[in-house]
């Protein structure tokens, strides 16, 4: 069973390898989700999931997270976004990249849902469509939210062809 995680922070505390395994143990799948729900492949997905660790091990001291499952959430998006960068900044997936950086200057990270979708091209969304394109559910509509719904929809056109 899963420690608590007051219980696996203190183990970062007092520096005790049994922290990453008891992390790993807890959140490995979840983590797992968020880094493939971004980047859509398992290497990738496993390599932000190792570098996740290892900055929560730098992390933790001096910082004590409030709340663990946030705090390991975060960091695996930005390493899968950064990752998600670094591949289309290559002239691996040239398709994905521009299309992520046409989005990237539509959306600046203000939560400004509405002249978001302005921008998009389309103003007159229910609350319910704006409410499906918030892929995350947090009440804002993100580039990242943007780019899962970008892979998903291209996944689509792909197998209908």
């Amino acid at each position: 069973m899963a420690l608590e995680d007051e219980k696996i922070i203190e183990l970062y505390w007092e520096r005790s390898e049994n922290a990453i395994a008891e992390t790993d143990k807890k959140y490995r799948e979840r983590c797992l989700y968020v880094a493939r729900s971004i980047l859509n492949d398992n290497s990738d997905a496993e390599e932000c999931l190792n570098d996740t660790y290892l900055t929560a091990w730098n992390l933790m001291p001096p910082e004590r997270p409030k709340i663990l499952s946030s705090f390991l959430f975060r960091i695996i998006r930005n390493h899968s976004l950064n990752r998600l960068r670094f591949l289309n900044s290559s002239k691996r997936k040239r398709d994905l990249s521009f299309s992520i950086n046409e989005l990237g200057e539509c959306v600046d990270g203000k939560n400004d849902t509405e002249e978001k979708f302005v921008l998009l091209g389309d103003s007159e969304l229910t609350e319910e469509q704006k409410s499906a394109a918030d892929i995350d559910g947090d009440g804002v509509v993100t580039l990242a939210d943007l780019a899962r719904l970008q892979q998903y929809l291209s996944k689509k056109v792909d197998s209908l062809r």
